[in-house]
């Protein structure tokens, strides 16, 4: 319906478009003269009736329109109308050009004159079906209107209500006539009533109807936000034109806060499937840290914090308990998704909010603070922020490991972001616990490594090992990467006679238990080295020990049947292989033997390359084979490397392709020991990680000849004095005259023992490099013994003497007897006190 313009004096004239009630009814005109004959006929008749005016005009209307049997009557009604008298009825009506097809018409007749004074008639005509079509929608839209459970509003094309249904009037107070001609900024706040216009504008002027228009207000006496959803559509005359648009209300408040929780577990479930996929991918503390908050900020809270107890991340053996929550903490991670505020303080928690706690700081929260509480209790605290700052709100969860707090993780939200939630509170303890598991295998982790590392360390060689007449170069890496620990080893062991033992090994098998086996066979090896033996005797006796193992302790019980007690050595037996190598300096020669080890290879000065033919020898472990020695003249200048399979043998390539890239890594060899070593591991692709990789390298050097006194003598009393001389002699050449008269004394006492107690020639030796050493031999296979003379003895104190003023002191057999030797330092070394007195009348 059109709005009606007013002005000052009232309403005017204004010309409408179609679209009145006038147009739903089809209200049509005709008239009677005063012969009884339709002389006027409209177009809304011919629209009724169907028929046109020049088909009507000058006829009888009881004849053209009513049926046979009604047409006496009609007749009398007619002259009635004509004598003056008004007339309302039904009139029943046949439609001309619709055969056998009747109507009811309702016929206002009202009396008129004609210009002369003679009598006619106005006829004014309804079509009834159409006036109960109008009655039915009426109803029908009434009973939608007033008996929707849905609010209902008509709003005109000024965009105020028209009109309200009884549900909105009850949800929004008073009764629905007093909802009419109000706007929606009755309604709703300005932000939200101006979304709402602007979509009505939108279906006003489009058509276009809006759906499920989400709008939030609150209802009056009500703080409490509502949600509504708003479809719209435009309402039509029944001519089609816009006559306002229709809105209808559903609250959907439950449906939102139902899609809120599911929506907020959902984002719980993807967080905690999120945290076991991010969370404890490295095994190192800060690291775990900073994987929570990664999880955490932005995905579930603002600010967020970890701190770790400081004894947890120094080794403490056990980490500290809950006892006060007053204990050393570490600020290990803090992440921010508000770039104002990198750095916020917890209220309550004793921190000062202007210099809050930052990465990597040592602090503590008061006893009676939140914090400390959280930690005291492993329960969770909530803390609410203060007025005037960013904070709205903070849980202090306690990280909780195996019934073990190992710190704190605190999670804030801004003001502007949703509150915390009881379902937020059970995700922020699953969070903390799920990163607290991870951290207490991190610390076990930490724990183990550093124990394996020290196993490790004291396996190997400390240090640069340093060797006479060798430059000496050494890398060991092992297969898991996870512990640093092996089965492959490799050793340099010092020899009496500036000689010194090589030794590569390979336990089979892995990780720490490997190790420990490893472990024990070095420490064996440098047992029997000690001892002076060949390099063949030293791999039996390895032999022996290794199968001795892999023995478990019950195999010994004389219960077990002795069949199973086989089977149980073979399973548990450990297997090793091992390249044992002395070399003499002086001589340079070197004596190598094999139990199932990969050859040694020689690069000699400007040559390739090649594997020393060394027999293999069967495994460690698995016994009754000897094993051969063969010795080979090293050249000045050549390089021996001794090494694991895991440098030369991959899952990718054979072991003769492994070793032809090694020998050819070697070939030129001019370069530092140090950069031969890296460029050999650069080169090959060894797949670290696959197997331990063990390399030891050594460049020969000689000792020089005027580095060495050898000389024989006779088997004759004389040659004691004459072994002085020649010692005197050169001593003084080297100008070590600081070591002349315990040299002479010593070597007395040793050539005095070889003529009297040994057998054949006598031969001296004494050998200068870092320390001084002089040897005796002779033919003799008895070894001496040092022992306490008797007050009475004459004799048997020369041995005491030795070992009192030599540095060390001892003897080793040889293929035609024994050697018994003994060592100095030299004078600008650690020099060797004098003896006390009572030492010297000890031996007495």
């Amino acid at each position: 319906m059109s709005e009606i313009p007013e002005t000052a004096s009232g309403v005017i004239w204004q010309s409408s478009p179609p679209g009145s009630i006038y147009d739903y009814i089809k209200v049509a005109s005709f008239s009677i003269g005063p012969d009884g004959l339709v002389d006027q006929w409209s177009r809304r008749a011919v629209d009724l009736f169907g028929i046109t005016a020049d088909e009507v005009r000058g006829k009888d209307p009881v004849e053209v329109f009513m049926p046979a049997e009604l047409r006496p009557r009609g007749r009398r009604q007619v002259a009635e109308i004509l004598d003056g008298k008004e007339w309302t009825g039904l009139v029943p009506f046949r439609m001309p050009r619709q055969r056998g097809a009747h109507g009811v018409a309702e016929v206002y007749v009202m009396p008129s004159e004609t210009e002369s004074g003679d009598k006619a008639a106005l006829c004014i005509v309804v079509d009834v079906r159409a006036l109960r079509r109008i009655e039915s929608d009426l109803a029908a839209s009434e009973a939608i209107f007033g008996q929707s459970p849905f609010g209902f509003l008509l709003f005109g094309t000024d965009l105020t209500v028209q009109r309200a249904n009884q549900r909105f009037a009850t949800v929004f107070g008073g009764a629905a006539e007093d909802h009419r001609g109000r706007t929606v900024h009755d309604y709703l706040s300005r932000p939200e009533a101006e979304r709402m216009n602007a979509s009505l504008r939108r279906v006003l002027e489009t058509g276009e109807s809006a759906i499920d228009l989400q709008i939030v207000g609150a209802v009056p006496g009500s703080t409490e936000r509502r949600h509504w959803s708003i479809n719209l559509y435009r309402v039509h005359s029944g001519s089609g034109h816009p006559i306002g648009v229709a809105g209808i209300g559903t609250d959907v408040t439950r449906r939102n806060n139902a899609a809120r929780e599911a929506a907020s577990a959902r984002r719980n479930l993807a967080l905690l499937n999120e945290a076991s996929a991010r969370i404890g991918n490295s095994l190192d503390l800060e690291t775990t840290a900073r994987e929570l908050l990664d999880v955490a900020v932005p995905g579930f809270c603002d600010l967020a914090s970890v701190d770790l107890y400081q004894g947890l991340l120094t080794g403490d053996e056990a980490p500290p308990g809950s006892a006060d929550g007053s204990a050393e903490l570490r600020r290990v991670a803090f992440a921010s998704a508000v770039s104002d505020a990198p750095l916020v303080a917890t209220p309550g928690c004793g921190q000062d909010e202007r210099t809050p706690t930052a990465v990597g700081e040592v602090h503590h929260y008061p006893f009676n603070s939140p914090c400390a509480s959280a930690l005291r209790t492993a329960r969770v605290q909530s803390i609410p922020g203060e007025e005037g700052t960013l904070v709205q709100s903070t849980f202090a969860v306690p990280m909780v490991a195996h019934d073990t707090v190992v710190g704190l993780v605190q999670f804030s939200r801004t003001k502007g972001s949703e509150p915390f939630g009881e379902r937020d509170r059970a995700l922020a303890v699953e969070l903390a616990a799920r990163a607290a598991v991870c951290i207490d295998n991190a610390r076990l982790y930490r724990r183990e490594h550093e124990r394996a590392l020290i196993l490790q360390r004291s396996l190997l060689p400390p240090g640069d090992p340093e060797a006479a007449g060798l430059d000496i170069a050494c890398r060991y890496l092992p297969g898991n990467t996870a512990t640093e620990v092996g089965g492959d080893w490799f050793d340099v062991i010092e020899l009496p006679g500036h000689r010194t033992a090589l030794v590569v090994g390979d336990v089979m098998g892995r990780g720490l238990r490997a190790a420990v086996a490893m472990g024990e066979l070095r420490t064996a090896v440098r047992t029997l080295a000690l001892l002076d033996l060949e390099p063949a005797e030293v791999l039996s006796a390895l032999d022996e020990i290794a199968r001795g193992l892999g023995t478990p302790s019950g195999a010994q019980q004389a219960s077990r049947v002795a069949h199973k007690s086989r089977e149980a050595d073979l399973s548990e037996v450990y297997l090793a292989t091992c390249v044992y190598a002395v070399y003499d300096p002086v001589t340079r020669r070197c004596t190598f033997a094999n139990a199932g080890h990969l050859p040694p290879v020689l690069v000699e000065p400007g040559e390739e390359a090649l594997l020393l033919d060394v027999p293999p020898g069967m495994p460690l472990g698995v016994g009754g084979e000897p094993f051969e020695e063969v010795e080979v003249e090293l050249p000045e200048g050549a390089l021996l490397a001794l090494y694991t399979d895991g440098l030369v043998e991959s899952r990718d390539h054979p072991l003769d392709e492994g070793l032809r890239a090694f020998r050819t890594a070697l070939t030129d060899p001019v370069h530092p020991l140090e950069d031969v070593c890296d460029h050999v591991l650069n080169t090959l692709d060894t797949r670290h990680g696959e197997d331990d990789i063990a390399l030891l390298m050594a460049r020969i050097q000689g000792l020089p000849v005027d580095a060495v006194g050898d000389w024989r003598l006779r088997r004759e009393p004389r040659s004691v004095g004459r072994a002085r001389e020649l010692a005197r002699a050169q001593l003084v050449a080297w100008d070590l005259e600081a070591l002349v008269d315990t040299v002479e004394l010593l070597v007395s006492e040793l050539v005095t023992n070889a003529l009297r107690y040994g057998e054949g020639e006598i031969r001296l030796r004494l050998l200068r490099d870092r320390t001084l050493v002089c040897e005796v031999w002779d033919a003799g296979l008895v070894q001496p013994r040092r022992r306490r003379a008797r007050d009475t003895d004459e004799g048997g104190r020369g041995l005491q003497l030795v070992g009192l003023l030599s540095a060390a002191w001892g003897s080793r057999r040889t293929p035609r007897g024994k050697t018994v030797w003994f060592e100095l330092p030299l004078p600008d070394g650690d020099s060797t006190s004098e003896p006390t007195v009572e030492q010297l009348l000890s031996m007495f």
